[in-house]
């Protein structure tokens, strides 16, 4: 029997943030990709992936799907068999942060999700990328399809997120953390703190890459990833 990747979207974004890595390993492992849309905490988020999940299976996290795959180690350490944290942090949420996420919903409500998706566009990617129409377009419509009300849940459950760090150093699973090297929401300082905190972690730091390292750098985030399912 293939084993199972789940992999865990970011905040605003679909399963399209997996479509190059859905396409490397689908011939090799049953891919799934969680759904992270209808619960407003962590909590809640972690138990709708958990009862869709196979009792053991790999978990692969970017961003707010890092956040996520914190709180499936907390309830269910022994269902996961390696873990993956991409562009993601254990730090909880600024009071200056939670202040900006509030404005980004505020934002949505009243200019809509592509507007929002501009305004998140430059902290996303990295600067030589800004003008990449592709990457744009897969990034407004990810948002479009999140829609305002997912986007809402999702915003509440990042802000209210519990701090990780104290449980780092109770994940044994073979775990590899990623970042961009040119990461600004999570950038690779926070990505040492977790691998230094995690036993046996394993860091990469991709050159030229933002914090949408799977679909920024899709061949080097697949060699990583291939290594670390393997």
């Amino acid at each position: 029997m293939r084993q199972t990747i789940v992999f865990v979207p970011g905040f605003n974004c679909t399963a399209a943030l997996w479509a190059p890595q859905i396409a490397a390993f689908s011939d090799r492992y049953d891919c799934r990709i969680a759904d992270h849309t209808k619960s407003d905490t962590m909590s809640g988020v972690a138990q709708d992936v958990l009862r869709a999940a196979p009792e053991q299976f790999l978990l692969c996290g970017l961003s707010m799907g890092g956040y996520i795959a914190f709180e499936i180690m907390r309830q269910a350490p022994g269902r996961v068999l390696r873990l993956a944290l991409l562009d993601t942090q254990a730090t909880p949420e600024s009071e200056q942060q939670k202040i900006n996420r509030a404005e980004r919903i505020r934002a949505a409500r009243e200019g809509g999700m592509l507007g929002v998706a501009d305004l998140q566009w430059s902290q996303l990617v990295h600067p030589a990328r800004y003008e990449d129409e592709h990457l744009r377009s897969i990034q407004r419509k990810m948002a479009v399809d999140t829609g305002f009300e997912a986007f809402m849940r999702q915003a509440l459950a990042i802000m209210h997120r519990p701090d990780s760090r104290p449980g780092l150093a109770d994940i044994a699973c073979p775990t590899l953390v990623l970042t961009g090297q040119q990461d600004q929401l999570t950038p690779p300082e926070k990505a040492r703190e977790m691998a230094d905190g995690i036993a046996g972690a394993k860091l990469v730091v991709l050159p030229d890459c933002g914090h949408l390292s799977t679909i920024e750098k899709p061949r080097s985030v697949n060699a990583v990833l291939a290594e670390w399912a393997a």
